[in-house]
């Protein structure tokens, strides 16, 4: 086993380390399931230009629900993990090593989300005030910080992929091994996400608005003003003040 795989290993035993405790704590997990819905009707809103642009939209419809959904990815991740000798193999040493940045980026989303969960009020919404008040009182903007860095770099290693007719050709001889071995999911996630920013012609401009409104809200959300506990804005109006 390469260093990349036994990182992407140690990644996926992090993130089931997080679904055990949410499952060993009353109420946690349906917390994080509200969590993660408000944060994707969040994405869905600060980005509504590129949902709605023809040429970004496949992109961020990929990011909103790949990266920001609410839905249970154990099942993707059990497939990770019994692929990984194979992937190692297989793969170019770069692509192996994205496929460690992007379980890297699964399990410290993963913390954080518990992080936030634990700090927000047991309530069938989520407000924004609530929800800063649960950012700064997990006090990790560095970890916020660093999971902007890291989708940022999925998405300059995709855009790079989409230029290697070689590797594209790979993933689509594959198609009936993966599905033969169980592995249908697994192998769907990889083309989307290669379809995606192909459809792009480039990913340059998509990334930089992508980074500049994420790190803009990063620094309202620690921001000594940010939106009080009892300001409770639903997520469908102007989150965090003049941010979208």
């Amino acid at each position: 086993m390469t260093i990349a795989g036994d990182q992407i290993h140690h990644h996926l035993e992090a993130v089931a380390h997080e679904r055990h405790l949410r499952h060993a704590t009353p109420g946690l997990e349906a917390q994080v399931v509200r969590l993660k819905a408000y944060q994707q009707a969040r994405f869905a809103r600060t980005h509504a230009d590129l949902l709605g642009h023809p040429r970004y939209q496949p992109t961020a419809r990929f990011f909103l629900d790949e990266l920001y959904g609410p839905r249970d990815f154990s099942s993707r991740d059990a497939q990770f993990a019994r692929i990984v000798p194979g992937l190692v193999k297989l793969f170019p040493q770069e692509f192996v090593t994205t496929v460690a940045t992007l379980t890297d980026l699964h399990a410290l989303s993963e913390r954080l989300d518990t992080g936030l969960a634990r700090h927000l009020p047991a309530a069938p919404a989520i407000y924004r005030g609530a929800y800063v008040l649960a950012w700064q009182a997990s006090g990790d903007p560095a970890g916020r910080k660093r999971q902007i860095d890291l989708v940022l770099n999925v998405g300059q290693a995709l855009d790079r992929y989409t230029r290697n007719p070689l590797l594209r050709g790979t993933l689509r001889v594959m198609r009936g091994p993966a599905r033969a071995a169980g592995l249908a999911s697994l192998q769907a996630f990889i083309e989307a996400g290669f379809d995606a920013f192909a459809g792009m012609r480039g990913a340059t401009e998509f990334l930089r608005s992508i980074e500049a409104r994420e790190r803009a809200l990063a620094e309202r959300l620690f921001a000594p003003d940010a939106p009080a506990a009892a300001d409770q804005t639903p997520v469908t109006d102007a989150l965090l003040g003049q941010l979208p």
